[in-house]
């Protein structure tokens, strides 16, 4: 497969893939909602002294739930989906940011106050 039928044929990114199906169930209308990115790239080359040529290319997608719409009658609701990893993930920096960080802070305050000490006479 060459590049232009790689990039014709992939409708990975599309807004099918950021709303799913809805579906109801007790009176309630659920649509399901995603982040989705993706990306892709190629080339094409040719040597001239080997009178060769070639080309390449890749395409990605990535994607996470974002939550869901719930419809009841004519009222919407947002309920976003919560990623446990990704609050794990920023606690996480966040700790290593403090540890990192405390010695400095503690060798700061020292210093100041040695400056603050009135000097024996």
């Amino acid at each position: 497969m060459n590049i232009s039928e790689l990039l014709k044929t992939s409708d990975a990114i599309s807004v099918r893939r950021v709303f799913g199906e809805p579906y109801e169930k007790d009176g309630l209308t659920i649509v399901p909602v995603a982040v989705v990115a993706g990306g892709g790239g190629g080339g094409e080359g040719h040597d001239e002294d080997k009178h060769q040529g070639g080309e390449g290319g890749g395409f990605g997608v990535a994607g996470r739930p974002a939550g869901v719409y719930v419809i009841r009658g004519t009222e919407v609701k947002w309920e976003p989906a919560v990623d446990v990893s990704r609050i794990v993930t920023v606690l996480g920096v966040v700790a290593v940011a403090y540890l990192l960080t405390r010695p400095s802070v503690a060798r700061s305050k020292a210093k100041a106050a040695r400056r603050r000490r009135p000097k024996p006479h």
